[in-house]
């Protein structure tokens, strides 16, 4: 695998995202109505309802953001990186690049949540962490459910047949992780469960780049 080939598909990535703006404007307006939404319906939840909205949210917004990282490739351009990339690079570049932009945009979450619904979480630095593992956990499982959809002409629906059921058991670990760092005291032993979620995205990761290869080639 060449690094070199891997940043230059993260830079032309971020330079795609800088240039149509409008999408990732698009993501934090869905996030601040979606949280204002429930502010004027129920105020400032309690911590396990927090909680629970927090990474609903953020769920919904890896379909709207990350998902689109394969779809919004057209054919004729496959054909192109076809010719100048390993599958496996240019898989991990798309990776990269998701995970990056999924932290973003899960830090820009947690602002708006706090300065609408407050915030009951106690352990900040805990919190961020168990945010980044899910950053890199959504995004990871997305990114390639959304190529095996892009090779499969396109079909969307493909992703929320097989990621839903990926992704439930995935986000009940995300919110037991997380009530750990809303809880007033310090639970030991998080980071066992950490441990099994990381792995988890290596899993999925090292998946990708074995089967993507076969994909590529159709």
């Amino acid at each position: 695998m060449s690094l070199q080939v891997i940043l230059s598909h993260i830079k032309k990535d971020v330079l795609i995202e800088w240039r149509q703006k409008h999408t990732l404007y698009g993501v934090v307006l869905y996030v601040g109505v979606t949280v204002f939404a429930v502010y004027m319906m129920n105020g400032e939840p309690e911590a396990k309802t927090w909680n629970a909205l927090f990474w609903l949210t953020q769920l919904f917004v890896s379909v709207n953001s990350v998902a689109k990282s394969f779809l919004q490739e057209p054919s004729q351009r496959f054909r192109y990186y076809f010719t100048i990339v390993r599958p496996a690079d240019f898989l991990l570049a798309k990776m990269i690049y998701s995970i990056l932009l999924m932290i973003l945009i899960n830090l820009i979450s947690w602002v708006l949540f706090i300065t609408l619904l407050g915030s009951p979480v106690t352990q900040t630095t805990l919190f961020v962490l168990i945010s980044c593992i899910g950053s890199i956990s959504l995004s990871s499982v997305f990114t390639f459910l959304s190529a095996i959809a892009a090779r499969a002409d396109q079909n969307a629906a493909l992703m929320a047949i097989l990621g839903f059921p990926i992704l439930i058991p995935v986000l009940m670990m995300l919110s037991n992780l997380s009530l750990k760092a809303i809880a007033p005291v310090y639970q030991p032993g998080w980071w066992t469960l950490a441990l099994v979620l990381l792995l988890l995205d290596l899993l999925v990761i090292l998946l990708g780049v074995m089967l993507f290869p076969f994909l590529w080639k159709e």
